[in-house]
């Protein structure tokens, strides 16, 4: 059967090698499935004999990597169309006194904000519902951003309570130690960034910064996510690969690959800061976003122009052409 109550176990002590380990390798006659194998990732119910959504009795590597997938996705998808319609919802609801009573409402101390919103989180057992469901009010002025940095650092703190929690009820103190972790590590971060007034500001201004930079060009958040959480992890993941070869080569080769990319950060630094980089990269922004805008405007320009020539037409007198077009004021592409 299924062990999966010792698999974040042996995760965290670093007790397993490959991903094989998780599947069915040890099996009776060679029949993958839980009754006949002895180790395994995921189990049917036992009561039912039934397999969750997405997962089948015996399943491959291969299928569960596609489940995962198609999971991920379909996860993505209801996050980003649940979003747009809580946005647009509180669009429509948040006009005039309301904004003006919520905004009220949220004016308290900052350390009374951060239990506020660790209160928020242990009730819905998730930071992320907390952060999307004040990014909106932030976003619409409802919701200052001083107010939701502690309501966000409360969030942090409170979705360490379901480690706590799962912890209390397991063997052993490692899970304990893990959940601790987790919690102290936020604290920690609290500590760094929230009580002095100086550090504070270092998260702020980079927020507004960012949203300075969004509403210059609308498409710069999608190209931000790209960059910091897909490319740069994946960068610093494979440059970290090289040092755990074993191989001077390869140790080598990655503290060259240190060394130049740390040459070519303080060369974009100096360029963005003295060199006009950050002016012209505004410029090519703010570009693009007016090229966006005269794309989706143009049908409405093109009608307008079209209405207007027909009126001085009409008010002029002029002929129509010997084809008789000029009813259509078609415009050549």
């Amino acid at each position: 059967m299924c062990q999966t109550k010792k698999i974040s176990t042996a995760l965290a002590k670093n007790q397993t090698l490959t991903c094989d380990d998780y599947y069915p390798v040890v099996c009776q006659d060679g029949i993958q499935s839980y009754d006949s194998c002895s180790v395994g990732l995921i189990a049917c119910d036992k009561k039912s004999g039934k397999c969750p959504a997405f997962f089948q009795d015996g399943a491959s590597k291969r299928d569960d990597e596609i489940s995962g997938a198609v999971v991920f996705v379909l996860g993505l998808v209801i996050l980003i169309i649940c979003l747009i319609g809580l946005v647009t919802l509180l669009q429509k609801m948040l006009l005039g006194m309301s904004t003006r009573i919520l905004y009220k409402a949220t004016n308290v101390n900052g350390y009374i904000a951060i239990v506020i919103g660790a209160a928020i989180t242990i009730l819905v057992q998730s930071s992320s519902i907390t952060t999307s469901a004040l990014t909106p009010f932030a976003g619409m002025g409802a919701l200052r951003l001083e107010q939701m940095l502690p309501l966000t650092l409360g969030a942090n703190i409170g979705t360490t309570v379901t480690g706590l929690l799962a912890s209390l009820v397991s063997e052993g103190t490692n899970s304990l130690q893990v959940a601790l972790c987790h919690l102290f590590f936020n604290i920690s971060g609290i500590i760094v960034w929230y009580p002095i007034p100086y550090m504070r500001q270092f998260p702020l201004n980079a927020a507004k910064r960012l949203g300075k930079v969004t509403r210059v060009w609308r498409g710069f958040p999608i190209l931000y996510i790209i960059v910091i959480f897909g490319i740069v992890p994946v960068m610093l993941l494979g440059l970290s690969s090289l040092f755990t070869q074993g191989s001077k080569g390869f140790t080598v080769l990655g503290s060259l690959i240190t060394v130049i990319l740390a040459i070519v950060l303080l060369y974009i630094t100096y360029k963005w800061t003295k060199g006009g980089l950050k002016e012209r990269t505004i410029e090519r922004f703010e570009k693009r976003q007016r090229n966006k805008n005269t794309l989706s405007t143009l049908d409405d320009d093109m009608e307008y122009l079209k209405s207007e020539i027909v009126r001085l037409r009409d008010h002029t007198g002029l002929e129509e052409t010997e084809d008789g077009k000029d009813e259509d004021l078609s415009f050549a592409p």
